[in-house]
């Protein structure tokens, strides 16, 4: 049996926010201005993006089958309906125990904002959390699971409580080899403050050398030294850090913001190495394919 629910307890009240917030950027390949409202939601609605600047609003429901492109950041679709760069006001949301969000954005990305999830927290511990009337079960993974291409690997393993653990490995100097672990408790969610200080202020970073290619092929077009960490072999071209290992801790923020596309992420310990939004996705599609096999009993 690839996943269960155990009882002590066996479900946790769903949240939602107590007041919408907005936030206003650029997005970081289309280099567009960009407005999002992010709203509450009713009980088992999950998050919902909106396009207010297409005729009729059309919606797109967050989940793995909604994933249409994982170049440098993850995109969703409904039809011919995209928005992109979804993962870190995600991994916000669920991080700070969001289980229902209406998300208004008026553009076809996410603002960049800093390049972490700081002002996505910020924007959630301002209007506060509401407790709604209804529940989700708690779901503990009872064998392991893997994915592999090349050296890179997402494995989960069976554990007591939810842990994230993430390796990178650059040729930059600078970067090199970083490990973090980190856990949030049982489930994503439960330590907001932990995840709103450990997580959410790591910021996306690139390679110098790799700019002027990236932008060849019309990518990251709104990306600055303001909103990603920048450096080439040897030095940091914008320092300070925020955190010495901060790559690795950004790149963990993404894992967590890519597997909010199952909805909440059974009970497990998470493991990455040299991964990317491409195999993120793939694990979580393989992790529902499994839960689908095996149907989760309602509470």
């Amino acid at each position: 049996m690839m996943f269960q629910e155990s009882g002590q307890p066996s479900s946790f009240p769903q949240q939602t926010l107590s007041a919408s917030f907005t936030c206003n950027g650029v997005g970081l390949h289309t280099g567009h201005p960009v407005t999002v409202q992010v709203a509450p939601s009713p009980v088992g609605s999950g998050y919902t993006f909106i396009r207010t600047d297409l005729p009729d609003f059309p919606r797109i429901s967050v989940g793995v089958n909604q994933v249409a492109q994982t170049l440098l950041s993850t995109r969703l679709a409904s039809g011919n309906v995209t928005i992109q760069t979804v993962e870190h006001l995600l991994a916000a949301l669920i991080g700070m125990g969001i289980d229902n969000a209406s998300i208004e954005v008026n553009s076809d990305e996410l603002p960049l904002l800093d390049g972490s999830a700081q002002e996505w927290v910020r924007g959630i511990t301002e209007v506060g959390s509401q407790i709604q009337n209804g529940t989700r079960p708690l779901v503990w993974l009872e064998e392991s699971i893997s994915l592999q291409q090349g050296d890179a690997i997402v494995a989960a393993f069976p554990a007591d409580e939810t842990r994230f653990t993430y390796g990178i490995d650059f040729d930059s100097q600078v970067i090199g080899n970083q490990w973090y672990s980190w856990s949030p408790g049982q489930q994503l969610g439960d330590n907001p403050v932990g995840f709103a200080q450990e997580i959410a202020p790591a910021r996306t970073f690139g390679l110098a050398e790799q700019i002027d290619g990236l932008r060849a092929k019309g990518l990251i077009k709104g990306g600055t030294l303001d909103n990603a960490l920048v450096c080439n072999y040897t030095n940091w071209i914008n320092p300070p850090l925020r955190f010495t290992n901060e790559p690795v801790r950004h790149k963990l923020l993404d894992l967590i913001g890519d597997l909010s596309l199952l909805g909440i992420p059974p009970i497990a310990h998470y493991f990455a190495y040299k991964a990317n939004h491409g195999l993120h996705v793939q694990f979580a599609k393989l992790l529902s394919d499994n839960s689908h096999r095996q149907p989760l009993r309602a509470v």
